[in-house]
């Protein structure tokens, strides 16, 4: 059985509160759940204590186990200090789409061709 620590969503709409579990990975998000781990509440300011509360002995416990964690609750972990941080790099986030790409070589190759068109009557002028 492969068991995740990660965020159980509750809460209303548009007004979100998460669990901090230790969920087996075939079950639901919301769904059933081997323990409670803590609490995280998004709406609260970041300086305010009570936005993540963890029980940080049984989370290193179910890591000793083999629980994997997710992306979200590693980062919450990693400023708790019971993981060490990890090297993040997503290389294509800035980048722009096809599309983008598309038109800003269709506007490189005009201006280009502006450029080449204005300095051709000024090439003629001085050769005169």
């Amino acid at each position: 059985m492969a068991i995740k620590i990660r965020l159980a969503r509750g809460g209303s709409k548009k007004r979100p509160f998460y669990r901090i579990v230790a969920a087996d990975t075939r079950m639901p998000r919301d769904g059933r759940f081997i323990e409670k781990l803590g609490t995280y509440s998004p709406l609260l300011p970041k300086t305010d204590e009570s936005r993540i509360v963890m029980n940080v002995e049984r989370v290193q416990y179910w890591l000793a186990q083999g629980a994997q964690t997710t992306d979200r609750v590693s980062r919450m972990l990693e400023t708790a200090g019971v993981l060490a941080k990890k090297e993040r790099a997503n290389l294509k986030k800035g980048a722009p789409g096809k599309k983008a790409q598309e038109r800003a070589k269709e506007k490189a190759e005009k201006a280009a061709k502006a450029a080449e068109a204005a300095a051709a009557p000024a090439a003629e002028a001085s050769a005169e």
